[in-house]
């Protein structure tokens, strides 16, 4: 009857993230962990999990003699996102 949730977008900060990149695309990571409230670390970890599952891209490179990491999001990302939304809409529209 219901369409199984994504594991990798149904952690909170995850679809944080996800929820963030799908508006602006790309995003610094230190803009992430502002909007997320998020501890550098912890951001971190699930910015891998994401970049493992494809869904992100992880730029890393010096700006102004300081590294500088972007998260950009991938098709697979935004087709990824989708269907969890068309998911949640599902579960939302349960007959009376």
């Amino acid at each position: 009857m219901f369409k199984d949730l994504d594991p990798i977008l149904h952690s909170q900060l995850r679809l944080a993230v996800m929820s963030l990149l799908i508006s602006v695309k790309q995003a610094e990571f230190t803009f992430i962990k502002e909007k997320t409230n998020s501890t550098a670390g912890n951001l971190s970890a699930q910015v891998q999990k994401l970049k493992e599952a494809g869904y992100i891209e992880v730029l890393k490179e010096f700006k102004d003699n300081y590294p500088n990491t972007t998260c950009k999001i991938t098709q697979k990302g935004i087709k990824a996102f989708e269907e969890y939304v068309k998911a949640l809409q599902q579960y939302l529209q349960v007959k009376k």
